[in-house]
């Protein structure tokens, strides 16, 4: 076995992305980071890059209109943890979450079914199941929830030793969550009871969150972890099948050697993408199980794939496209540099990303030009595509449905 399977358990020390970054900046690990920096010597001067402005579209074409907004509020949200809440969407059913532990409820047609407050704040999901009806919720104090979408009525409740930061994985009657003190766990979906455990290596330090579990194939599960690896462990019983390293650390500090993989990895045609912290993009042929390339990206954002290409948002707000089998640049643009990009989605055809005024901005694939824009409200984190739909929900707490044009 791995050093990352060993049982032993270890304090985590976790930071908020935006402490971690003004660490960061001062030990030139990324120098080209958008916040301040907090030095040792009082005599260093911050070194701040501002945010990109908005040059207006010249011909811009309507891409996205809205279906559905709620606005859950942003009580008891901390700028110091800013971690991401995703809607819970599937079918039609519709179930958000505040950071003040409010769930609601809604139906196809926007309509509120139920709303609960679950008794503490609200750090990971949420995550939704169709088939049975079930919203998964974990909180700041170690707690998993499951409740009936329909009702809202709690089905069980579990306790873990560490809290989860990012929406489970919810497949084959099991509940896959990566905990924030480097154990993952498989629950049962009926009971919540715990099925199976599986403890990795944790750095000494790291950035605060983790990357949603996701499936590698209809029965392994692909979990990222902060010390830079990918695990695939069968959902079933936890067995592990294979480890391996993305993120690779360099310098004499704890701080220079983070290695996180926070962005959920994508597996898509039988071909592995991930990226990581300190700066590796890795694309995988799962058939041979040989690295196809390796690029020079940080990034603590998932990737997004379309039949030509993997593209990814920087830590400095670059959008950059990769041919996805030989990693060759295709283009890039800085057009939304230092805005505290999130993750690149595909939506019909086009590349959605958000940034920190709420702004969601459509690129052409084929060009890297912006062509359309729509508006939230607050910064966003986290951007959502199921089918011809795109979901956010912002740091002020506005959640926000929009489908393509027809």
């Amino acid at each position: 076995m791995t050093q990352s399977i060993r049982s032993r358990k270890m304090l985590k020390t976790t930071l908020s992305s935006q402490t971690i970054k003004k660490t960061v900046m001062h030990v030139a690990v990324l120098a080209v980071m958008s916040t301040a920096v907090i030095g040792c010597n009082r005599g260093i001067k911050p070194v701040v890059n501002d945010p990109v402005k908005l040059v207006q579209i010249a011909q811009p074409i309507s891409v996205l209109q809205p279906v559905f907004s709620t606005d859950v509020g942003n009580k008891k949200a901390s700028k110091k943890d800013p971690l991401d809440l995703q809607v819970g969407y599937a079918n039609g059913q519709i179930v958000t979450a505040s950071r003040g532990g409010d769930l609601i409820g809604f139906n196809q047609a926007g309509e509120r079914l139920w709303s609960i407050n679950v008794g503490d704040q609200i750090t990971g999901g949420v995550a939704l199941d169709a088939l049975s009806q079930t919203a998964i919720v974990s909180t700041r104090n170690g707690q998993v929830m499951a409740f009936d979408t329909m009702t809202g009525a709690k089905r069980w409740q579990q306790q873990l030793s560490g809290s989860v930061l990012s929406p489970a994985l919810i497949s084959n009657n099991r509940v896959v969550l990566s905990a924030n003190d480097g154990f993952l766990h498989g629950l049962s979906l009926q009971t919540g009871e715990s099925v199976w455990q599986f403890a990795t290596q944790v750095p000494a330090i790291s950035v605060r969150g983790s990357a949603a579990p996701t499936l590698l194939d209809n029965e392994t599960a692909l979990l990222a972890t902060a010390d830079g690896r990918l695990h695939a462990i069968t959902v079933d019983n936890g067995l592990p099948k294979w480890s391996r390293r993305v993120g690779i650390g360099s310098g004499s500090s704890e701080v220079e050697r983070m290695s996180d993989v926070d962005g959920k990895p994508i597996v898509d045609k039988n071909q592995l993408f991930a990226i990581s912290y300190s700066g590796q993009l890795l694309g995988i042929d799962l058939a041979s199980r040989q690295v196809m390339f390796v690029n020079e990206l940080a990034s603590l954002k998932a990737l997004a794939v379309n039949p030509q290409q993997v593209v990814a948002t920087s830590l400095d707000g670059k959008v950059v496209a990769y041919d996805r089998n030989s990693g060759e640049t295709l283009w890039e643009s800085e057009a939304l540099a230092y805005r505290d990009l999130t993750n690149p989605v595909m939506i019909g055809n086009y590349i959605a990303v958000g940034d920190f005024d709420g702004v969601v901005h459509l690129f052409d694939p084929a060009t890297g030009n912006i062509v359309s824009r729509v508006q939230t409200k607050g910064a966003l984190t986290n951007l959502q595509v199921q089918g011809n739909r795109l979901m956010t929900q912002s740091t002020s707490g506005q959640v926000a449905i929009w489908q393509l044009t027809r």
